[in-house]
């Protein structure tokens, strides 16, 4: 089949003296997103022909500890749904969003 659309996501890291993330900024064009600024990122991609992720996890030197944790919380909660959509196994999403409950009762995160 032939690719008849590209799409492009960019991501721009401004980095201090030592190489720390100072400023994250994301742009997804087909998404109406340009230029917004984040806090954190965690990206993973699949490599098929070594059947193994590859990830790339930063955060700004800025970014609140409390955040973090729900910045956590919610990637696994999306990670949960998006298992869901990729494998329509509701027994293991069901013991994932447990989980993620867990994890949020555990931090406080629930009020």
């Amino acid at each position: 089949m032939a690719v008849k659309h590209t799409s492009e996501i960019t991501l721009k890291v401004g980095l201090d003296e030592n190489r720390v993330p100072e400023e994250l900024e994301w742009s997804a064009q087909d998404g109406g997103i340009d230029r917004e600024e984040a806090k954190a990122m965690m990206l993973s991609v699949w490599d098929s022909k070594n059947q193994e992720s590859l990830k790339i996890d930063l955060w700004t030197k800025d970014m609140p500890v409390d955040e973090m944790k729900l910045f956590f919380h919610q990637t696994l909660v999306t990670m949960a749904d998006t298992f869901f959509k990729a494998t329509q196994d509701e027994k293991m999403t069901a013991t994932m969003k447990d989980f993620c409950d867990y994890f949020a009762e555990k931090l406080e995160l629930k009020k």
